[in-house]
């Protein structure tokens, strides 16, 4: 059996999970885009650049401010969905945590929304960004809040580690929820070069309509977490779904799920 690397693992899951993201993820990850856009002061004329821009939205966001936006990802399947839904929008394949093809000091301001979390070297990409950030531009990335606040993966992550495996082997990474505290964001950010580090929280929901959406958004629509699923018995799975139903239960109002959801977003500036 072929044994991935972390990055390879990414890519393999984010080739296939393009559709699922797209209608379940996306309309929450979406929701901190106006955090980012206000963090790094995005105006016309700017130059933006979209780091890990899975479909595109944080570019879009940044392209109806009347920046100057490209966009990169490793996924192929990510760029033609950001092609085809933001036509506009000058969209290519790019590595994370080396943009080799962009020059030095090429652009005003660099967002990752969400994208640091499925990194093997997330400080690789924050010099990257650092390297291709003029003067005084500055980066902004996001991430998932603390399980305990962030209750779709406490939801998830609870009901595996009591009806299932919770040690699936995965390959090595970054601990998935390392930049839900904010200190390792301003360390991270201050070690890449970055002055005056921020970090803002974010509330966001997760409005769901029926109570296996939030398993099947998770198995089809991630990696990490879909790589801790999949690893699982025919019985497990059927276990951790029951367990779901039962525990999301608290969460429903007024025939909807609502979910909370925090996220941070954090930022410096390259002096």
């Amino acid at each position: 059996m072929t044994i991935l690397s972390f990055k390879e693992f990414e890519h393999q899951a984010w080739q296939a999970a393009v559709d699922q993201y797209d209608a379940s993820f996306s309309r929450l990850t979406q929701q901190i885009i106006p955090a980012i856009m206000n963090a790094l002061n995005v105006r016309k004329g700017m130059r933006f650049l979209d780091v890990a821009c899975g479909p595109g939205y944080l570019a879009a966001a940044a392209h109806q401010k009347g920046a100057k936006v490209s966009g990169v990802d490793f996924s192929s399947s990510m760029v033609s969905r950001a092609k085809q839904l933001h036509p506009g929008i000058d969209f290519n394949e790019g590595d994370a945590e080396d943009l080799y093809k962009i020059p030095d000091a090429s652009f005003d301001a660099v967002g990752m929304n969400f994208g640091i979390v499925h990194l093997g070297q997330p400080e690789k990409a924050l010099k990257a960004a650092y390297r291709v950030l003029k003067v005084g531009g500055r980066v902004a990335f996001t991430t998932w809040c603390k399980p305990q606040e962030a209750v779709g993966f406490s939801l998830i992550l609870r009901a595996a580690e009591i009806f299932g495996n919770p040690n699936v082997q995965l390959p090595s990474a970054p601990p998935l929820f390392f930049y839900s505290d904010p200190e390792n964001c301003k360390n991270a950010l201050a070690k890449s070069g970055f002055s005056n580090p921020n970090v803002q929280f974010v509330n966001q929901i997760w409005e769901l309509h029926l109570p296996d959406e939030l398993l099947e958004a998770v198995l089809k629509g991630t990696a990490r977490t879909a790589g801790l699923l999949k690893g699982q018995s025919k019985e497990q799975l059927a276990a951790i779904r029951q367990a779901i139903r039962v525990s999301i239960s608290e969460y429903i109002q007024d025939e909807k799920i609502i979910l909370p959801m925090p996220a941070l977003v954090a930022w410096g500036t390259k002096s």
